[in-house]
């Protein structure tokens, strides 16, 4: 599921590069790895014995990414339906259980993205290297294949370890265009016809995706603007065919009677009603028969203020975590809230360390045979790990959007706005949270001695915009 998206156009200024330079000092985030890490990342993998490289995958990912993650193959099925070959890079075939690169991703857990870099899970002679479904390279993988109907549905699952090769390397854009144009050539066109699919699919059930834009701010003669991309259709077509293999997971695992889910309750009545305030500083409509999920569906995500908007709704995301169960005994809560069914993360191990331990789950499950010891072994502690991770990964977020905001506001210090107060201190109802319309950012208010009017738009004057200490607030005017 989405996080915020937040990078830095152009060679941002000495004062912001410092600003992010010491949240990476506060934060404890490792620069560099170990010389022990990167001799284990050097060591050739252990190579499975089945052989796909005759697959002609491809890759979708931006331009300049080079840590992929997954490839795909899409095809017709004779009689109806489709099927869809996964390859998610076997990140376990390089890291020994124990060694000093397994300990070192249980410490990372997750790739770090800051708006001037990244930092990675893992080396990147393995995560941009050998690892890496890069073209023309082979590499091993788990190799899913799932068998669909004419409407989308799952009929049939199989994963297994194989020798991968992918074909071409290609960006959203250029994907874009020759499927627009009509182009494409059948295993790419085909994911506009299966994406589609899954989308009906993910209404009927209930599920929400949420179509994230990038927010950049452009810097241009010391000065900064701030902008939103767009996701294009063959993005949510993408991340279909991800959420289609991530449910798959979850169905094995839960048949199998061990696994570890991403599970994500119904949000709070109150997040929801953070989020109506926020629609209405927005000036964006949402009445009240209009459910979460139909609003949703209705944003154009190339208007700055329903980008504005897509970038708060990830704040619902925010209560999802991991469950594990074993030995057939199934949790309580087996769903996530925003896919509406079961679902388990499984396609992105080179950035998230529990990724690795469900394909060996999955692995297991279709041959019929328990978890390596090692899995097992870690099982446990994971949810709590993943959550450390993810607790950084949340302050990493905030954090660069404080700094970023505070650089985009640092000349206008005195100025007025308008806004709506979207949140109040319950104790401290002088306190609280504006959001801007126009630039569209949140902030800290201060109120003085009256209580802030929840819920009403009122015009705030900016009083503190410090990239350097990541410090915007703003007063009633």
């Amino acid at each position: 599921m989405p996080r915020r998206h937040l990078r830095v156009a152009g060679a941002p200024e000495a004062p912001l590069r410092a600003a992010l330079r010491a949240l990476r000092t506060e934060l404890g985030v490792p620069e560099s790895f170990p010389p022990e890490v990167l001799e284990e990342a050097a060591r050739a993998p252990r190579l499975p014995s089945y052989d796909a490289t005759d697959i002609p995958l491809f890759t979708i990912d931006p331009p300049t990414s080079t840590d992929l993650d997954q490839a795909m193959h899409l095809a017709r099925r004779t009689g109806g339906g489709y099927r869809v070959r996964y390859a998610i890079a076997d990140v376990a075939a390089f890291v020994v259980p124990g060694g000093a690169l397994d300990a070192e991703t249980h410490r990372r857990v997750t790739t770090l993205y800051f708006p001037d870099e990244r930092v990675p899970l893992h080396p990147e002679v393995l995560s941009e290297g050998a690892a890496s479904l890069l073209p023309d390279q082979t590499c091993p993988a788990t190799l899913w294949t799932i068998d669909l109907d004419a409407e989308g549905r799952t009929e049939a699952t199989d994963v297994r370890r194989a020798l991968v090769r992918s074909r071409a390397k290609l960006d959203y854009a250029h994907v874009q265009r020759q499927i627009d144009a009509g182009t494409a050539e059948e295993p790419l066109a085909l994911l506009k016809d299966i994406g589609q699919a899954r989308e009906r699919l993910e209404v009927e059930r209930g599920g929400i995706s949420l179509n994230v834009p990038e927010q950049e701010i452009v810097e241009e003669d010391g000065t900064y603007e701030l902008a939103y991309r767009a996701p294009l259709p063959a993005d949510g077509w993408n991340a279909q065919i991800s959420l289609l293999t991530g449910m798959a997971a979850a169905e094995l695992m839960l048949a199998h009677g061990t696994g570890v889910l991403r599970t994500l309750p119904a949000a709070p009545d109150g997040a929801v009603g953070r989020l109506r305030r926020t629609a209405k500083a927005l000036r964006i409509d949402w009445p009240h028969h209009v459910s979460y999920a139909e609003l949703i569906r209705s944003l154009d995500p190339h208007r700055p203020h329903h980008a504005a908007f897509l970038q708060e709704c990830t704040t619902l995301l925010r209560g999802a975590g991991y469950t594990v169960f074993r030995d057939g005994v199934l949790p309580e809560v087996t769903s996530h809230a925003a896919v509406a069914a079961p679902y388990a993360h499984c396609t992105a191990p080179l950035r998230r360390l529990v990724d690795r331990y469900s394909s060996e789950i999955c692995l297991a499950a279709v041959a019929d045979e328990p978890p390596p010891d090692w899995v097992l072994a870690a099982l446990d502690e994971l949810p709590q790990q993943m959550a450390d991770g993810s607790r950084r990964t949340g302050t990493v977020e905030r954090e660069c959007v404080d700094i970023v905001e505070a650089a985009l506001l640092k000349d206008r210090v005195g100025d007025l706005f308008e806004g709506c107060v979207v949140d109040v201190q319950e104790h401290q109802p002088t306190v609280g949270t504006v959001q801007l319309e126009s630039p569209a950012v949140f902030a800290r208010i201060e109120g003085g001695a009256e209580a802030l009017p929840l819920g009403e738009r009122l015009r705030v004057r900016l009083t503190k915009a410090d990239p350097g200490t990541a410090k915007v607030q703003f007063a009633p005017a």
